[in-house]
């Protein structure tokens, strides 16, 4: 495996060619990932970013990283500026033929240029590359453009078993022996990413709530880096806060005292969080940018669903009421936070332990934007909204179960913050809305039977005076 990694083609010949080989393949395949952000829209092209050959030329295979850019027509929401395209992070793999086991990662046949008639297949699945990217990271290897480092403090054995996870996601993963798990990035931007800097930043402050990275996978390229991939241990036996809620809520199971400890884990978080790293005071006019984008996005999703209209003047209510409270003096402490907080982004450890993960934010949004720091109640308001959708999940309704877990979770939260989300009842009632709408529009999008579980929080958040 050595010999793998330590192997590095600077300039291959056959790096244009092999991606006019993979393009009309890359078009097909491409747009049936999960992950991949541009649904509903053709690929016309690719530009390559990087490429890096990852096995020697004297292999029986091939393994190919690259980073390519897909090109698609604009939308009409983009107006006059071109977009770029998103750039994706591929695990190449070319063999003369899969063997049964590799039959799903399948991409396609070359029919054309280099190497004609041989297989193309997503070697992420591929326990051989798989183990090739863990090396790598065990070796703070530099292979190309590719740079991998590590905590030397966390020893990682060369010998461990890799396997994909088959969860849909916006990431792939792969775990290696039940001891590590590799979050790869397939949509990648330049800069400083979260899911690397939050995690690293709380395990210089020993907060147990989210597992340290144990190694890490860049690119340099020209003056830019991007954040390609994080190993971090693997929490085995550890439950899934969506999945066990769903599964309490089938047997009848009070999970208030699961949301109280998860309350409690998501304070510690931002206490150490708030505590690490630079704090931001919001006044007047911070205020005022907030609820512009707040307004902005409800009347965009009023616009786009007729269903949400009747209740666009109560809805707009919540936000007047927290512009009416910035004008009044009212100041809040911004800071950085998980971003996307659920109860998918969270794990119980068998022992009862919550830990929060996944600190990428909205891959949607901006970089720069996933960095700026913002009320806590953010991420409050997401865990209040996620308690919502298991309710309505359930096939059985439990009556209350939805408001007994908000009030357990802000309990949980004061009990280490020191403050409760719900005395400031217009902040939260805010930012509830907010990620309502934005449920709303997503719903009606994407999953037009699920349209009905935002829309009851609606009916609900457009009558309220402020109480959560």
């Amino acid at each position: 495996m050595s010999e793998a990694i330590t192997h590095s083609v600077t300039a291959p010949v056959a790096r244009p060619e092999l991606l006019a080989s993979l393009d009309p393949l890359l078009r097909e395949w491409l747009p049936r990932q999960r992950w991949f952000a541009g649904k509903g829209r053709p690929v016309t092209g690719f530009t390559l970013v990087a490429a890096t050959e990852l096995l020697p030329p004297s292999a029986t295979s091939a393994l190919y990283h690259l980073l390519v850019r897909a090109h698609q027509p604009d939308t009409p929401a983009s107006g006059a500026v071109a977009h770029p395209g998103d750039c994706y992070q591929l695990l190449i793999g070319v063999r003369e033929a899969l063997p049964p086991r590799l039959a799903p990662a399948l991409i396609g046949h070359l029919e054309e240029g280099p190497p004609t008639g041989r297989t193309v297949y997503d070697a992420l699945h591929d326990p051989r590359a798989a183990g090739v990217l863990l090396e790598a990271l065990r070796t703070e290897a530099r292979i190309g453009e590719l740079r991998f480092g590590r905590d030397r403090r966390q020893e990682i054995r060369g010998d461990l078993v890799p396997r994909v996870m088959t969860a849909e996601q916006s990431n792939s993963s792969v775990v290696y022996g039940d001891t590590f798990i590799l979050k790869l990035l397939r949509r990648v931007v330049p800069g400083i990413n979260p899911d690397l800097e939050l995690p690293l930043v709380l395990s210089r402050e020993d907060c147990p709530r989210v597992p340290a990275p144990t190694a890490w996978m860049l690119a340099d390229l020209a003056d830019e880096t991007y954040v390609l991939g994080v190993l971090q241990p693997f929490l085995q036996g550890a439950a899934d806060g969506w999945e066990l809620a769903l599964s309490q809520l089938a047997k009848g199971e009070d999970f208030r005292g699961e949301a109280r400890a998860l309350g409690r884990a998501t304070a510690e978080v931002h206490t150490a969080l708030g505590r690490a790293l630079p704090t931001l005071t919001v006044g007047h006019s911070q205020l005022e940018l907030i609820v512009g984008g707040m307004t902005e996005r409800l009347e965009a999703a009023a616009q786009a669903v007729p269903a949400l209209r009747p209740y666009a003047p109560g809805l707009r209510s919540a936000f007047e009421a927290l512009a009416d409270l910035a004008r009044e003096g009212h100041t809040w402490t911004a800071q950085r936070i998980h971003g996307d907080l659920h109860l998918g982004q969270c794990l119980r450890s068998p022992s009862g332990e919550w830990s929060l993960i996944d600190f990428e934010g909205e891959p949607s949004k901006p970089l720069a934007e996933r960095r700026m720091p913002q009320p806590a109640v953010r991420d409050i308001a997401g865990m209040l909204r996620s308690f919502d959708y298991a309710a309505h999940s359930a096939e059985t309704p439990v009556p209350g179960w939805a408001e007994a877990c908000r009030a357990a979770y802000c309990s949980g939260y004061a009990e280490v913050a020191g403050r409760d989300p719900r005395a400031e009842p217009v902040l939260l009632r805010a930012y509830e809305t907010d990620k309502a709408v934005y449920e709303v529009l997503y719903e009606a999008r994407h999953r037009p039977g699920w349209l009905s579980v935002p829309l009851t929080a609606v009916r609900r958040l457009a009558a309220d005076a402020g109480t959560p």
